[in-house]
């Protein structure tokens, strides 16, 4: 069985009296990509920034590649150190910037000498199949043009750990399966263990292993991409509640 890389331990979090995530643990191996499922507002987006230590957790713990990353109320590795790519719900593009620029950008700040940034850029870039548009600022692509810019900056710094907030949300059915089916393919073959957060039940499927249900800050069950299907084709002998989006 490949090593737990990822484990939150009765992550709490709370913003002034309302408790948004809500003793969350989870487990996610060497690999994997898990997905988060639930409504708008189950706490999903929250999990994922407390993993990237973009939030401090008020109880629990969070444990990256064997390190305790975040404690009762503190960030014990920066979110700078913890070797992660995050694609964002708006994908939070650098809009000043070219596609290659803002590649280069990420490689610039963690330290990669220069001579080295244009090659991975270039290579980053053809790998999700849009090296054509390397010197393109993000207003002059399309949706799922600005969709493959994103991954391709989240991946070009080689994290050990991908976080994918959303990240299909607005494009249209038909290129949604499209990139959903080369994002799997490229998660599979990067090998990085991944926490893809959604709120369709459909992209879980596809992407996931395993399927993390979330409801009012807490993860209610844990189930198979089989077991979520079988759910939506209407068996009754898979008892899963999750909200309507």
């Amino acid at each position: 069985m490949p090593e737990t890389f990822l484990r939150l331990i009765e992550v709490t979090k709370r913003f002034g009296g309302r408790t948004v995530v809500d003793n969350v643990s989870l487990d996610v191996a060497e690999g994997e990509a898990v997905a988060l499922l639930g409504a708008s507002g189950c706490g999903k987006t929250t999990t994922l920034r407390l993993i990237a230590g973009l939030e401090e957790p008020d109880a629990g713990e969070i444990w990256i590649a064997g390190e305790c990353a975040g404690a009762k109320g503190r960030n014990l590795v920066p979110p700078g150190a913890r070797g992660i790519g995050f694609v964002f719900q708006d994908l939070a593009l650098w809009p000043h910037l070219t596609v290659a620029g803002n590649l280069d950008f990420v490689l610039s700040s963690a330290g990669v000498p220069k001579r080295e940034r244009a090659e991975r850029v270039n290579e980053t870039l053809r790998l999700v199949r849009i090296d054509r548009f390397a010197h393109s600022y993000p207003n002059q692509l399309s949706g799922g043009e600005q969709q493959r810019v994103a991954i391709a900056r989240a991946i070009v710094g080689c994290p050990c750990l991908l976080l994918l907030d959303e990240p299909m949300s607005s494009l249209d059915a038909e290129l949604k399966a499209e990139l959903l089916a080369e994002l799997k393919n490229l998660q599979e073959a990067l090998k990085a263990p991944t926490v893809y957060i959604t709120h369709d039940g459909a992209e879980a499927q596809v992407m996931a292993s395993r399927v993390a249900l979330m409801r009012n800050g807490r993860i209610t069950q844990i189930v198979t991409p089989h077991e979520l299907r079988e759910r939506n084709s209407g068996h009754t002998d898979v008892h899963i509640q999750i909200e309507a989006p």
